[in-house]
């Protein structure tokens, strides 16, 4: 798919091809709210979110993340990777990119409401997840087993598993890993960034990734999500608006692992 999508940027104008896949996004998450989800309400489960890169969570978790808070639910947010793949349109080194992308984390969260103490970064190389050496491998899931032995959540977000990004992948499956070490029972929920925007024309797509949806409505809390993600404002030069546009929506699609 990856390869295809290439060739389509080389013969096609960018702009027109962001169109097309904006309209078969937003198509994707019609089709599922109004034919093929169950509706979500908000609960008092503590949760953990886990988000590749510093934007993730709030793109597709940033609505139930202030629903939680404002109700006082714990909530604790995981970063895999530094982030340093993508540092806006300014010049910066990498350490100046990794401090940058922490920093709008940090403040986009606090709109949310999670508390910087509440906030972890692992910064695992960005870009590099499915990659990473055995011992690497084996020391993150470690990591990520003693944030569950620490918090001791009930409901964990993850990417979703065919995420159409090798970090977002990767990240289900050291999180998918991690549960089974420590040996705990929780509610494991997907959310998807990239997985319609990346298989147009439902070339990718079929019926089982989409399986055990639901939708949660995030309308009184719309606005925050809306600071949140402006609060990325070196990801917002690098993402097509189109993608940005996909997220202003009153309801976030989560699909749960049985």
């Amino acid at each position: 798919m990856q390869k295809i999508l290439r060739g389509l940027k080389r013969v096609i104008p960018e702009k027109f091809l962001h169109r097309v896949q904006y309209i078969h996004s937003r198509s994707v998450n019609r089709w599922i709210l109004q034919h093929h989800s169950e509706v979500l309400k908000i609960n008092q489960k503590s949760t953990m979110v886990f988000s590749p890169h510093q934007d993730d969570e709030t793109f597709g978790c940033g609505g139930m993340i202030s629903l939680k808070r404002e109700q006082g639910t714990p909530v604790v947010v995981v970063f895999i990777t530094d982030g340093h793949g993508c540092g806006g349109s300014k010049p910066l080194s990498k350490d100046k990119i990794i401090e940058m992308r922490q920093q709008e984390a940090i403040t986009a969260l606090g709109i949310l409401g999670v508390a910087a103490s509440e906030i972890h970064f692992l910064q695992k190389p960005d870009g590099q997840l499915q990659s990473l050496q055995t011992e690497e491998r084996k020391k993150t899931i470690a990591q990520i087993v003693q944030l569950f032995k620490t918090y001791q959540p009930e409901e964990v977000y993850v990417p979703h598993r065919k995420d159409s990004h090798a970090d977002h992948q990767a990240t289900y499956e050291l999180v998918k890993e991690a549960i089974n070490q420590a040996k705990i029972t929780i509610d494991l929920l997907q959310y998807a960034i990239w997985l319609f925007w990346e298989s147009p024309l439902f070339v990718q797509l079929k019926l089982q990734y989409l399986s055990a949806a639901y939708q949660l409505s995030i309308s009184s809390v719309q606005h925050k999500k809306t600071q949140a993600i402006a609060a990325y404002r070196s990801q917002l030069e690098c993402l097509p608006p189109g993608f940005v546009k996909l997220f202003f929506n009153p309801n976030e699609i989560f699909f749960k692992v049985k």
